[in-house]
């Protein structure tokens, strides 16, 4: 029984996820569907990305992974199937797959799947939904699409290092409110070399130790630290950082590291 999970900006008001789980039930009664989100703010492929890159890799190999973030019929965009980490992912050519992957996948078509013009308003169900299908059952790429060479190329904004100093912003805002940052482990590491430093945001607030679990500090206290997408996080212990400390996406953070 093949596993397909679902990353998409459909939310769950109204009939389009059950149409979409719908299609593949019909299609394979015993397939395993799998909600990854359906929260993705409309049309935002670096959130959808950022959420798909932390998750997939705890999924089996061979997982298939159907992401539906600004699919919707558009001449001019390439629906692409491809394999990666021994896992394969469908989704719309619009730069999410340069996101998403760190390096060149493995393999990747550009979909010829015979499209049924009742439904090409709907990509998901008339072209994913077939995609997916076909790889969860154990069927190969080229089956189902042509060889392409490159993907769509979609660039994130990268923290901006000054000497001892990183700016960073803040990129996702997680159900507990913790705010996470583009600022990676590897890279707050590798400059502070052992020093201490001061985590400056909204203009007078500051933290300037790493904590390793939430509960480190009392309750209602801010803290900072690298959770589990290893990328620096903002958070209150039993509170709501975003909310309390005022951060939204796309705010600036910055951090100095002292001799």
């Amino acid at each position: 029984m093949g596993i397909i999970t679902l990353t998409t900006d459909l939310g769950s008001k109204d009939f389009y996820k059950a149409a979409l789980k719908g299609s593949l039930l019909s299609l394979l009664p015993s397939v395993n569907i799998v909600d990854i989100t359906h929260e993705v703010p409309s049309f935002n492929i670096s959130y959808a990305a950022f959420v798909l890159k932390n998750a997939f890799g705890y999924f089996p190999k061979n997982t298939v992974h159907l992401i539906g973030i600004d699919s919707v019929f558009n001449e001019n965009t390439k629906y692409i199937a491809a394999r990666y980490r021994d896992h394969y992912f469908v989704g719309a050519d619009n730069g999410i797959f340069s996101i998403l992957f760190e390096d060149v996948p493995d393999e990747a078509v550009e979909l010829n799947i015979m499209q049924d013009l009742k439904y090409l308003h709907f990509p998901l169900v008339d072209i994913f939904v077939k995609a997916a299908i076909h790889l969860a059952k154990g069927n190969r790429l080229k089956e189902i699409g042509l060889p392409v060479a490159e993907l769509e190329q979609k660039m994130l904004l990268s923290p901006v290092i000054e000497r001892d100093i990183i700016r960073g912003s803040v990129i996702y805002i997680d159900t507990f409110c913790n705010v996470i940052t583009n600022i990676t482990k590897d890279l707050f590491t590798g400059l502070q070399r052992n020093r201490d430093f001061t985590l400056y945001f909204r203009k007078s607030e500051t933290i300037n130790r790493l904590s390793w679990h939430y509960n480190e500090v009392p309750e209602g206290e801010k803290l900072c630290l690298f959770g589990i997408s290893n990328h620096l996080e903002i958070a209150i212990n039993k509170g709501k950082a975003s909310g309390l400390l005022g951060l939204h996406l796309g705010d600036i953070v910055r951090v100095e590291f002292h001799s």
